[in-house]
């Protein structure tokens, strides 16, 4: 009887193990040809309803005017492949009040997207290689330097100091909280030497925008994360950049794998009105898309 009992237990669990994550998992919509040059970052224009996709090109540290961002529709389909060039490594993308800021080696550049022309760089003193951008409800610009520990922050006054430093704190990704007014860090785990140090993972951290006060979302490190998105459920889809995952991780740190999606998973957009989520796979020169369910 206990055979019997233990084998129906096993059985009823691996049934709704199985279940489990087959709801869990997401499904490729789309991919583009291998057409990008060590894509970085994608960003959601809802306006004009295209995507924005950075392109380092070579290293992430040169600054030789070869960088640039690609336009695609949301199906994919390559628009114009150098919408704005002669960047240098271009990396994170946000988009605040019809301008798309992005991370390029040590500057924050500014784009008018209705004329495609540079209107303005920011330099952030000391900054090594900012990777991140994102925005808050009041019209600030963060921008993480994944490589001096700093996260700088463009003010309203066109300003950009230094906003906050932890040693080891290593910001990959940054994604803004508006709910709870905090900004989302993705640390790689350390700081990087050369393209990763895949040994050192990191985890979630959350910073209080006001009080700038710190702490950990869970105890256990995770992998070398990337972009943070919203879920729109509570918790945040991040990438892992090494472990070639997507995965959606809770405030309290507990995390599953929703996606299995190719070496360097980089910073990706979530579109919640579209059911879609977009990854640029850097290592792939590819961008996909998954369904949301």
């Amino acid at each position: 009887m206990k055979k019997i009992l233990l084998f129906l237990t096993i059985f009823t669990v691996g049934i709704f193990g199985k279940h489990a994550n087959s709801d869990e998992h997401l499904e490729v919509a789309w991919e583009t040809e291998k057409v990008f040059e060590l894509p970085e970052s994608v960003v959601y224009d809802p306006t004009n309803d295209v995507l924005y996709v950075s392109n380092i090109t070579e290293h992430p540290f040169n600054k030789d005017g070869t960088g640039y961002i690609s336009k695609i529709a949301l199906d994919g389909t390559v628009i114009k492949q150098k919408w704005v060039d002669k960047l240098n490594a271009p990396k994170g993308l946000t988009i605040s009040k019809e301008k798309l800021y992005i991370a390029d080696v040590d500057e924050l550049v500014e784009v008018d997207i209705a004329t495609a022309k540079v209107t303005n760089k920011y330099k952030g003193y000391g900054s090594v290689c900012m990777n991140d951008v994102t925005h808050d409800k009041y019209g600030n610009i963060y921008v993480g330097d994944t490589y001096n520990d700093t996260i700088y922050r463009l003010n309203q006054f066109g300003q950009l100091p230094a906003w906050f430093y932890s040693p080891g704190l290593a910001p990959n990704g940054i994604h803004i909280d508006n709910e709870e007014g905090n900004l989302i860090v993705g640390s790689w785990g350390a700081v990087m030497e050369g393209w990763g140090t895949p040994e050192l993972s990191g985890s979630l951290k959350s910073i209080n925008i006001h009080t700038k006060e710190i702490k950990n979302l869970g105890k256990k490190p995770i992998g070398n994360l990337d972009g943070i998105e919203s879920d729109g459920k509570g918790a945040y889809f991040v990438t892992d950049w090494t472990g070639a995952k997507l995965y959606r991780i809770k405030k309290n740190g507990r995390f599953k794998v929703v996606a299995e999606v190719g070496k360097g998973a980089a910073d990706h957009e979530v579109i919640l009105d579209k059911n879609l989520v977009i990854i640029p796979i850097m290592l792939e020169g590819k961008v996909i898309a998954l369904k949301l369910k």
